[in-house]
């Protein structure tokens, strides 16, 4: 189905053309970008409410900037659907999150306008600054920077350090606050209930209208710093910081909150703005999923719904015929409250991520012993530590490339002291749509350095539910790394009995002939899958599910070394450095020479894609592994062969 966007949309293929348009026609470009990505959403995809939130914010800032000269540096990527469709990609817009399509995220190698890339949160402050200081530094007088953050990205650590260096460092930017009270869940904290005040209090809004009607009057620009305008500036601050202080403390002049839905005044806001030199912070009030009345009902249901029905609201689910497996987060979630249950010393921690990884199912049973600390990754992992200091056990619940970002804090306050926090990594992996900000890659590499970890992955929902069961038991006194992959596993009968696995053990799952596949997680499926496509060829793989990769199974690779000319290892994590980069180390310091090749995710970026599109092109998908199967023995055949 072609989708057609408005007659007036249709003309706007960058923001020079948006430049020329009457600033009474700006209303218009807004209805039909936000119908525009509506349209697309609903047939192709992707996230949705987040870039409904800010259409008026998006062309405004469009209009009265010149960028891409001008730097405008977007939060939480996926704000950014109106940007691209404005600046030269509204016909391509279609292919957004598809396999060699554009990124659902800003991308600086997608196009000029694009200034930062962007896919996690809390990043556009310092970047906006590090730009500013260049712009400075070079002479740059008149090119202008402007962050946009929002949806939840304030409440991380990088956020306040941005903002306390940009308030002494004497640049020209400008920081815009999109406070919608919303991440992909509700906003938590005391910084939420700050902003709340400040939005809610009617004393507070009048003063705040006061001042602007007076500063209305009065000259923008230099000279209003100086002498009478600076003395009159000072008095009105006085008026308005006891609402105000958080930021005026930082010494970022504050303005706002303004309605974020009316282009007219923002363009009116702008323009003064960009008169006025030094860090600056407007603080704009905006609903996720403006223009779209379910979304605006249930934010979080609507951040990234799927296909659906953009008249009925329906969202559309894929309809089987037989039972299908449900989510890991589900299975993680549901076996969370079963647990606890059992264990009144288990604990749920999760920055913002309830939803997405299920911690919500506990949250709701269970709310004081499950809990969201907003965007704070490294926050979580050490609140975690020290409730671990006290003998909870705590499940900490990162998104694997979120989990990046708290490396310093699980060596320095976990692995170093030795203490039990259970590290389940969701969206191990290749995760898709989201492209290369999400990918689950380099967990395994990078905990796999550390001393004092117990790093593990399991092959289904039985051995996830098993997995999580041992790693809450006193017995346990060390950090234990739990990864899986984002959707559907392999079980619909997934609620089996929970059993303890002793740590460092793996299974064989057949015995074999020539040649050995250890695998390690989920990929161990498409290693079964590998198998079954060989039967017919008289080809015998032995299969081995390793479970962990840290500690290794020592005794079985020693009888798979021992039996096995011929190794395959499959893993959904970076080869280098990875679970076969372990097999190695461990037949080397063993005199191991079995001929060993390693797939996984290579050494390179990877873009999105579905999983199952990105597992083929990077080589470990069943149809992968059964013809490295084929290949190794092949070349077996030929060192044999007689020579004519």
């Amino acid at each position: 189905m072609e989708i057609v966007p408005g007659p007036l949309l249709q003309t706007i293929n960058s923001p020079a053309d948006l430049k020329v348009l009457p600033r009474e026609k700006l209303h218009q470009v807004c209805d039909e970008l936000r119908q525009y990505i509506i349209d697309v959403v609903s047939v192709h995809g992707g996230h949705f409410a987040a870039s409904l939130g800010v259409v008026e914010l998006t062309t405004a800032l469009h209009y009265v900037y010149n960028t891409p000269y001008d730097q405008l540096v977007w939060d939480v990527g996926h704000q950014a659907y109106g940007h691209k469709i404005l600046t030269g990609r509204r016909d391509n817009f279609v292919s957004n999150r598809k396999y060699k399509g554009i990124s659902g995220f800003p991308k600086r190698s997608e196009s000029e306008y694009d200034t930062f890339g962007v896919g996690h949160s809390s990043t556009s402050i310092s970047a906006a600054l590090g730009m500013a200081m260049a712009a400075k530094y070079k002479g740059e007088t008149d090119r202008k920077v402007v962050a946009v953050i929002g949806d939840g990205a304030m409440t991380a650590g990088l956020a306040f350090e941005g903002m306390n260096h940009a308030g002494v460092a004497d640049s020209d930017m400008l920081i815009i606050l999109n406070d919608n009270c919303m991440g992909i869940d509700p906003n938590v904290g005391a910084l939420k209930e700050y902003l709340t005040d400040i939005t809610t209090s009617p004393t507070y809004n009048k003063v705040k209208d006061d001042v602007w009607k007076l500063l209305g009057k009065l000259p923008v620009g230099k000279d209003f710093s100086r002498g009478m305008g600076h003395k009159l500036a000072e008095g009105l601050k006085g008026m308005v910081s006891s609402s105000a202080n958080l930021f005026e403390a930082l010494k970022l002049r504050y303005f706002g909150p303004i309605d974020g839905h009316n282009v007219a005044k923002l363009v009116d806001t702008l323009r003064d703005l960009r008169g006025i030199p030094g860090p600056k912070l407007l603080h704009v009030i905006t609903t996720k999923g403006k223009g779209y009345a379910l979304a605006e009902k249930d934010q979080t249901k609507w951040h990234a719904p799927g296909l659906f029905d953009k008249v009925t609201g329906e969202i559309f689910k894929k309809k089987f015929d037989v039972p299908q497996p449900p989510k890991y987060q589900d299975v993680f979630g549901y076996t969370m409250i079963e647990l606890a249950e059992q264990n009144d010393k288990v604990m749920g921690i999760t920055p913002a991520m309830p939803s997405g990884s299920s911690l919500k199912f506990m949250m709701e049973k269970m709310p004081d012993r499950a809990i969201d600390v907003g965007i704070a990754e490294q926050h979580a992992v050490t609140l975690s530590a020290g409730m671990a200091t006290q003998g909870l056990r705590v499940f900490c619940n990162i998104y694997s490339s979120f989990m990046q970002r708290a490396f310093d804090s699980v060596v320095h306050d976990v692995a170093i002291q030795k203490l039990p926090v259970v590290f389940c990594l969701d969206r191990a992996g290749l995760v898709g749509d989201d492209g290369p900000t999400h990918h689950g890659c380099y967990d395994i590499a990078f905990f796999r350095c550390i001393p004092n970890m117990i790093i593990s992955s399991p092959m289904n929902e039985s051995e996830l539910r098993n997995l999580m069961y041992t790693a809450q038991l006193s017995t346990q006194t060390l950090p234990f790394v739990i990864r899986y992959p984002r959707g559907e596993g392999m079980m619909p009968e997934w609620r089996t009995e929970m059993k303890e696995i002793v740590v460092g053990t793996g299974r064989k799952l057949k015995e074999g002939k020539d040649i050995a596949i250890l695998t390690l997680g989920h990929p161990g499926n498409f290693a079964a899958a590998a198998i079954r496509e060989l039967k017919p060829e008289g080809i015998t793989p032995g299969h081995y599910d390793m479970r962990f990769v840290k500690p290794l199974d020592e005794a079985m690779l020693h009888e798979v070394c021992q039996q096995y000319p011929k190794l395959i290892t499959v893993e959904d994590g970076t080869v280098e450095g990875g679970f076969g980069s372990a097999i190695l180390e461990f037949m080397a310091r063993n005199g191991y020479t079995n001929e060993v090749k390693i797939l996984g995710i290579p050494d390179r970026i990877v873009e999105h894609g579905t999983p199952k599109e990105l597992q083929r092109e990077c080589g470990y998908d069943a149809a992968g592994i059964a013809e490295m199967v084929r290949t190794m023995l092949r070349s077996s055949v030929a060192e044999h062969e007689p020579v004519a």
